[in-house]
């Protein structure tokens, strides 16, 4: 299992702060996206944001990362600073 956490406004936007999703059918970030995006319209506009950041296993990455049973991947928005 790949353990999906959802910070800030995509939490709140998605009604969600984790799921749990099989390891098999998502074999890189990209494909677990596309696959969430699938859920409904919502998930599809919220996780459509260009700006989207992911992170897996604590390290920011892009969505070319393979992903295997166990690995935590995380969806936040962009961070600002000042």
């Amino acid at each position: 299992m790949i353990k999906v956490l959802f910070f800030a406004q995509i939490r709140d936007q998605l009604a969600t702060s984790e799921l749990q999703m099989p390891s098999d059918e998502n074999s890189n970030v990209q494909m677990l996206l596309t696959n969430l995006k699938t859920r409904d319209e919502k998930w599809n506009k919220v996780l459509s944001n260009a700006r989207l950041m992911v992170a897996v296993n604590q390290t920011i990455c892009n969505d070319n990362i393979d992903l295997s049973s166990g690995d935590e991947v995380a969806f936040f928005p962009p961070v600002t600073g000042g």
